[in-house]
């Protein structure tokens, strides 16, 4: 089954609500500040017959006086996370008065997060499974919001008998990264499955880039991955997707977070809300407007990909999903439950009070 055809195509009402209820380094290896981008419009409208609950967050008071300077660190090479550019581009940061500066980052999450968590920036967006467990640490960081699902995936050559995730016992996986989202995605399912991730799995590290030419010289039998790669190498017939983060229950889960400054959240509640705000807005016009996205995300992503590949990559991923307040706190302590479940977490961590410490309500729905 393609990727198109495991998208949801319709939304029930489950999703409609939960909808509704809806990174400064050591090294960062670039910048790029709103003065970069050229707005095209302000702020246009967005459709929200299809998601009435969201309209009340977007309605809220805006910020007056000077436009408030943000930082915001991003992976630029994230596809899923269009929307920033989005924002800029069409002006909903400049909505709610804010001028944000985009910092493409590089590091650890722990650097990123101790860079939000400083002062050194103020919000950045990232994956909760890669997130969590420093949160568990105690960084001065409060999550406010998801943002969309879909960007992981277990890829395998189309001949490897490797057809659903169960047959990864026994097998050799690649992964970019060992302690990576997807790594512990993909732990989680097969842990739920009866199979022990530590023990029934040979992981093995690869640069990410070359995980697909682990599995061509037989060194691996599947490999991890995430868009925009993962989706570029669907293209060619000798892969098929495995799993994704969109199957069963967790297509109408996020797994990208927005996290603030907890200072931010303190003094300035207003501000917190104006980004968070800002960025929702985007999602929305991201998941409305999939073509406009596409062109405001086509200067950061690889060459090989396409206008049409970058408008279905914006399709694929759920960016009307993006749950707020009790909502978000309830798939926080889901995903810190199924780390903990994996062994990620310690034995002995409170899930509840630990969802309870690291989120915040922002919009009070």
């Amino acid at each position: 089954m393609s990727s198109e055809e495991k998208r949801p195509t319709t939304l029930d009402r489950r999703s409609l609500l939960r909808a509704g209820a809806a990174a400064a380094l050591a090294a960062p290896i670039g910048a790029f500040g709103a003065q970069a981008f050229v707005p095209r419009a302000l702020a246009p409208a967005i459709d929200f017959s299809e998601f009435p609950i969201c309209k009340t967050a977007s309605d809220a008071a805006l910020l007056t006086g000077a436009p408030r300077k943000l930082k915001l660190s991003w992976n630029a090479g994230a596809v899923c996370l269009a929307p920033l550019p989005v924002a800029i581009d069409y002006g909903f940061f400049q909505k709610q008065n804010l001028d944000v500066e985009l910092v493409n980052y590089s590091g650890s999450t722990d650097q990123l997060l101790e860079a939000i968590a400083t002062g050194k920036s103020d919000a950045g967006l990232g994956m909760a499974l890669r997130w969590l467990k420093p949160l568990e640490q105690g960084f001065d960081v409060k999550i406010a919001a998801g943002t969309h699902g879909g960007c992981m995936r277990v890829l395998s050559r189309a001949n490897s008998g490797v057809d659903k995730l169960a047959d990864l016992k026994g097998k050799i996986v690649a992964v970019g990264d060992l302690g990576g989202p997807d790594k512990n995605f993909f732990s989680i399912q097969l842990a739920k499955l009866g199979i022990d991730p530590n023990k029934d799995v040979d992981w093995r590290a690869y640069p990410g880039n070359l995980l697909n030419v682990a599995v061509e010289k037989g060194e691996v039998q599947a490999f991890l991955s995430s868009d925009p790669l993962a989706w570029l190498w669907l293209k060619d017939p000798q892969y098929k997707e495995v799993a994704s983060n969109l199957d069963g229950e967790y297509k109408d889960k996020s797994c990208c977070i927005v996290g603030l400054r907890g200072s931010l959240v303190r003094e300035e509640p207003q501000v917190a809300r104006a980004i968070t705000r800002a960025l929702l807005d985007a999602a929305m016009f991201t998941s409305q407007n999939p073509d406009k996205a596409a062109k405001s995300f086509q200067p950061y992503a690889p060459k090989a990909a396409s206008l049409a590949d970058l408008e279905g990559m914006a399709r694929y991923h759920t960016h009307h999903h993006h749950p707020v307040g009790e909502v978000l706190k309830r798939e926080l302590k889901g995903y810190a439950d199924d780390l903990k479940a994996v062994s990620v977490f310690k034995p002995s961590t409170d899930t509840a009070k630990f969802a309870e410490r690291i989120y915040v309500d922002l919009f009070g729905v």
